[in-house]
């Protein structure tokens, strides 16, 4: 495309057909005072402040709506420009407040810097009353301080023309104008969208985000995405949301699948820390971001992004092994073999997938489908042993250029009660993995006693109820403390399980060698000590009691086992845990990640530990440690338009099978969302990427030519 020229304060520049005199100068390094124009929004011209000269015109124009020409000679200083400017900044701030260090903008204000840029001070007019300022303020999400309004037109044009949405524009009260909404109404009854675009192209501190709505201790443009900051493996979160919303469920695993390999293992069992961050909860409910997750998966029947994901970098001759084939290892080993790496995985078990197929039950996870993911990381070439305990990692290391120890933290523990060694009492892990494998469980009696609260307990407990056994859940935590997520709590009781919170355990009686009971007081509180792991506790007095059982299973904490190895090659603490700087163990080039180092933690913190690791070794092997690819192309449209009562809509919830139907049967407890379900769902997001796309607006102290 041919490029005019033209000269600005005596400097030549070049600029594009169409563009405005404002823009060339902006975009050779040359600033002109200006304030009402954004670049991602339409010209308004009325602030009045980018006024020039230009040879052969009469009088000043503003240049925000001036088209550059060839040849044309433009002046930006001059004894009578820079009046005009100070009566428009005079006219601008006679309505304005004049406490900057007490606004939320300060510092970060383009109309502060506009004001030293123009040697400006607050007005010299008569303060101008403004009685509409307090009109529509108290709303969600979005602060509105209207006093410190100077009616620039932005937040109005990106909302009506920029997102389609009009749910503000201009008002008019007697003399006054202000920027309203329909019939003065919040924000939320004129069907805002709280995209917060109005927000993000404010040039004061008029229009700012709620207080508290994003984290202030990692960059602002991660921050204000919340969902993605919040999700360990940062997935893109609003594109796949969006493409549910498209009708696109296989483009939405695609996008899924760039960071994570394990899409459908977590849309059943994720913890879904993205919904804790998500901002629709400030209107409502939080969207169903993991339903949506296992929506797409359950109807992504095309699997366009397969060749792509299944692609390798050429051969490095690099050898890897990896020890542990959990969820943590099985990701560090897809990345490592896609940057090209010969990698091996170690595992003890029969099977791949660590707690993916030897410990979370069938209720909650369906089993072929953790096996058809784990596949496709073993298409890439990943290469497996099954069934080989690895015990000394430094004798492995031998055969290898770099280890990983991902073994996490597959043993169950027992608390040291007097009869905790008789043959009837088991640990969690044990039996969750003789469950998952389908074995006869008659071994447990009828009556089975679990101890502890957490996710785990209850996984024991639900699977045995279903199986048929009287179940108790017992616990030290009081009722409302209890440790596992507000589902278990809510759904085991509907199943049959019996719940007793608040039990401090003495021993476990047996006769003839057998477990007949479990003797234990009820407790009105208990502190944990975790500096010296002592229990504190406040005994209701006479409550000492034995609840009948055939069997005790400790759910009570689990750990590595590392210990047990009489030597296992790499230095191991007090604890079990692999001694780590780092990613990095004693010895070099063996490097450690997951449960091993963090201790249990839920299955996308592993992922996301081993896509760290990945990286870290593959810089250790000569790579760049660069994982991230694209799956699928996406591109975002700023027209999101308006949807009737947006504000209002409420989460569509996942079926939950009735209580009793589930405590009979180890098929999943809810039912996938239905496409209508989903994309109804899906459209309830605030897509909040949409405001990373705005521009950024330079201040003049960022120009070379001030």
């Amino acid at each position: 495309m041919e490029k005019l020229r033209l000269t600005v304060d005596g400097q030549v520049i070049e600029a594009l057909p169409g563009q405005s005199v404002l823009e060339a100068a902006l975009a050779a390094d040359i600033y002109i005072p200006h304030i009402c124009t954004h670049p991602d929004l339409p010209v308004q011209a009325n602030c009045k402040l980018c006024v020039v000269e230009i040879e052969g015109l009469d009088g000043p124009v503003c240049s925000c709506e001036t088209e550059a020409r060839d040849g044309m000679v433009v002046r930006t200083k001059s004894d009578d420009l820079t009046h005009r400017r100070a009566v428009a900044m005079e006219f601008m701030l006679a309505g304005h407040p004049h406490d900057c260090t007490g606004c939320k903008s300060f510092l970060k204000c383009e109309l502060q810097a506009l004001m030293q840029n123009l040697g400006s001070v607050h007005s010299r007019l008569r303060t101008i009353r403004r009685t509409a300022i307090g009109i529509n303020v108290d709303n969600p999400i979005i602060v509105r301080e209207m006093e410190r309004c100077i009616q620039c037109g932005r937040c109005v044009r990106a909302c009506n023309d920029l997102r389609k949405v009009g749910a503000i524009d201009y008002g008019k009260k007697g003399d006054e104008t202000y920027i309203a909404t329909p019939g003065d109404l919040p924000l939320a009854d004129v069907d805002c969208r709280f995209c917060s675009a109005c927000v993000e192209v404010c040039p004061t501190g008029s229009l700012t985000d709620q207080l508290g709505l994003f984290r202030d201790d990692v960059p602002r443009e991660q921050a204000i995405v919340p969902c993605q900051v919040e999700c360990p493996a940062h997935i893109d979160i609003p594109a796949y949301i969006r493409a549910v919303e498209e009708g696109k469920p296989g483009d939405a695993v695609g996008i899924i699948r760039e960071k994570v390999p394990f899409p459908l293992v977590l849309g059943y069992i994720c913890n879904h820390l993205c919904e804790t961050g998500c901002k629709r909860q400030a209107l409502n409910d939080p969207l169903g971001i993991r339903n949506l997750k296992r929506y797409s998966v359950d109807n992504d029947t095309e699997q366009a992004w397969k060749e792509k994901y299944l692609a390798t970098a050429p051969a490095t001759s690099k050898r890897v092994a990896v020890v542990g084939g959990g969820p943590c290892g099985l990701t560090a080993a897809y990345y490592l073999r896609k940057k090209g790496h010969e990698v091996t995985v170690y595992d003890k078990r029969p099977e791949l997938g660590g707690p993916m197929t030897s410990g979370i039950p069938a209720y909650r996870l369906p089993i072929e489908g953790v096996r058809k993911e784990i596949q496709l990381i073993l298409d890439t070439g990943v290469k497996a042993e099954c069934g080989k305990e690895i015990k000394n990692v430094a004798e492995l290391k031998k055969d290898y250029d770099a280890v990983l120890v991902s073994v996490g933290v597959s043993k169950g523990r027992k608390l040291p009660l007097p009869g905790a060694d008789l043959p009837q009492v088991y640990t969690a892990m044990d039996v969750l993995a003789d469950s998952r494998a389908e074995k006869d469980m008659g071994y447990l009696g009828d009556t089975v006693c679990v101890i502890g609260s957490g996710s785990v307990g209850y996984d024991v407990a639900r699977s045995l109820v279903r199986l048929g056994k009287t179940v108790n859940l017992t616990c030290v935590e009081q009722a409302g403390k209890l440790m596992a997520d507000e589902d278990d709590q809510s759904e085991a009781p509907e199943e049959g399980v019996n719940i007793l919170p608040g039990r401090s355990f003495e021993a476990i009686e047996g006769e003839n060698g057998k477990v007949v009971g479990l003797r234990c007081h009820e407790v009105l509180s208990s502190t944990y000590d975790r500096a010296t792991g002592t229990i504190t506790e406040v005994p209701v007095e006479g409550s000492q009691t034995v609840i009948p059982c055939d069997s005790v299973i400790f759910a009570t904490g689990q750990h590595t086992g590392l210990q047990e190895y009489e030597d296992f090659g790499i230095a191991i603490n007090g604890r079990g845990y692999p001694v780590n700087d780092g990613f990095k163990t004693s010895v070099e080039g063996i490097f450690t990640a997951g449960d091993a180092i963090t201790g249990i933690s839920f299955v996308i913190k592993a992922i996301a530990q081993g896509r760290d690791v990945a990286q870290e070794m593959d810089r250790y092997l000569g790579g760049d440690g660069e994982i991230d690819e694209t799956l699928v192309e996406r591109t975002r449209n700023p027209e999101i338009g308006k949807i009737e009562g947006f504000a209002k809509q409420r989460r569509v919830e996942q079926e939950l099978l009735p209580g009793q139907a589930r405590g009979k049967s180890f098929d999943n407890v809810y039912r996938t969302y239905s496409c209508e379900e989903a994309k109804c769902e899906a459209g309830r997001c605030l897509q909040c990427d949409l405001r990373r796309d705005l521009q950024h607006v330079r201040v003049w102290t960022e120009y070379a030519s001030k």
